[in-house]
């Protein structure tokens, strides 16, 4: 079922319904001794939204469950009876017949597949014209039911601003549904994780090195030792990156704020973020191919000789760079917030520019900077290409910049690309450690919150 071409009828039935409705409406409004409860737009805009809103309800519930509907009718039918009873192989043939009889692939690969395509087909066809079917009377009838509602003392006004706020609370409760669906994911398959390997061994343990070809049976749980990859995830997100992004961040803002002419600041604000908006991967090609040579080199040249090409100062000094939009621009916005009363009553009492920087600005923008800091490391901690092409993938724990080190995400990732099957513990520790970086990143959002409430009640 095409949804696109169902988003376009959607619209067209809901327009017509709108002319038609707005078009009785005043209809009404000319009888003299007749007088309209809302205006005829109203009435127009309610029988619309009675069409167009159960129609889109039941297309994302259909497009969700027509999938599953011509799977199952694939598998009664004759032409499934020799595929075999369950693994990787089984869904490859499916998907293989199934993308042929979508149109998206010309030929199978397997010959068991070749069977399936005419099923799926009529599968596919059944079931479109289900759908579109459905979808139309469900239409008509939400129409009819607002079109026979229509009438000159009828409160269309109030009824279509609660349909419209209706509309806001679920789009507000998106993002909310959406967290808790991420997390209700991670916590099932963190509980299948940890009812495989011991969760002690797992947070506390210093040896990293998951086998994802032996036997779950017979589970190591000393191999899943996760503290080297903490470690470098803070090593390199949360210190060196830091390091680098915060005085940058920091001073860029107040020179933009307090020092720059305005066209300076013209200049410098847009080159600043547009550091936000270049690919990770290009950060990537930039550490692996220039920074992290020149640091080798540098350690050479003064003496350190196991210096090794890939190293976790490269990585962070690069990520550094990378965040200092995200510290500048909410330090920018934070200092040019603070009310010019403030300055001017500093400068009146005699202190001088640095002075009211250091003792007046920055801790009443310290919540708007606490806020951009943690920000910056939220999405420090989550980067993963930088850290693939300069830092490597070795699990190690080690303070020493130079030396190859990996993070949480990388390890995700790296677990989570191949053939790896869901039920070994290798693969599904990537959940674990997502659930852990999950729980970091939450913590540092309510730290934020803290910090931000409790100066801004100071400053206010």
């Amino acid at each position: 079922m095409s949804v696109s071409l169902l988003l376009l009828i959607a619209v067209g039935l809901g327009l017509a319904g709108w002319l038609a409705a707005r078009a009785r409406a005043w209809g009404f409004s000319k009888d003299g001794n007749v007088r309209l409860a809302a205006l005829p737009s109203y009435h127009g805009w309610y029988v619309a939204l009675w069409i167009v809103l159960p129609m889109l309800v039941f297309v994302a519930l259909w497009s969700a469950i027509a999938p599953e509907l011509v799977m199952q009718s694939v598998l009664a039918d004759p032409a499934a009876q020799g595929l075999p009873s369950f693994g990787f192989t089984r869904e490859r043939i499916l998907e293989e017949a199934r993308s042929v009889a979508s149109g998206n692939a010309l030929a199978v690969f397997d010959p068991r597949a070749a069977p399936l395509v005419d099923a799926f087909r009529h599968a596919i066809g059944r079931y479109q014209v289900i759908g579109y079917t459905l979808a139309f009377l469900i239409a008509f009838a939400g129409g009819a039911y607002a079109w026979l509602r229509i009438k000159p003392d009828f409160t269309a006004r109030k009824r279509v601003e609660r349909m419209v706020m209706l509309i806001l609370i679920a789009a507000s409760l998106v993002a909310i549904l959406i967290t808790l669906g991420i997390f209700a994911s991670l916590v099932f398959e963190t509980v299948r994780f940890f009812g495989m390997v011991d969760p002690v061994s797992f947070l506390l343990g210093t040896f990293w090195a998951p086998d994802s070809m032996s036997d779950p049976a017979f589970v190591d749980g000393s191999r899943y030792g996760a503290i080297p990859l903490f470690w470098g995830t803070l090593y390199i997100g949360a210190i060196i990156a830091m390091i680098v992004a915060i005085p940058l961040g920091l001073l860029s803002a107040v020179y933009m704020t307090q020092y720059s002419s305005a066209r300076a600041r013209a200049l410098i604000k847009p080159a600043l973020e547009i550091l936000a908006g270049v690919p990770t991967v290009v950060y990537g090609y930039f550490a692996a191919l220039t920074v992290a040579p020149a640091v080798r080199d540098a350690a050479v040249a003064i003496g350190i000789s196991n210096a090794s090409s890939e190293s976790a100062l490269a990585a962070g000094v690069v990520m550094g760079v990378m965040i200092i939009p995200f510290v500048s621009s909410m330090a920018d916005d934070s200092i040019a917030a603070v009310p010019q009363s403030m300055r001017d009553g500093s400068l009146a009492l005699g202190a001088t520019t640095s002075e009211t920087i250091r003792r007046v600005l920055m801790p009443a923008a310290l919540p708007g900077i606490v806020a951009g800091v943690m920000l910056a490391i939220s999405r420090a901690i989550g980067e993963t290409m930088i850290v693939v092409m300069a830092a490597s993938t070795a699990a190690r724990l080690s303070a020493d910049p130079l030396q190859a080190m990996t993070t949480v995400t990388v390890q995700i990732v790296a677990l989570l690309t191949g053939e790896g099957s869901f039920d070994h513990p290798a693969t599904l520790s990537a959940f674990a450690l997502g659930f852990v970086l999950f729980l970091v990143t939450l913590a540092l959002n309510f730290i934020a919150l803290r910090v931000v409430k409790r100066f801004r009640e100071a400053y206010e």
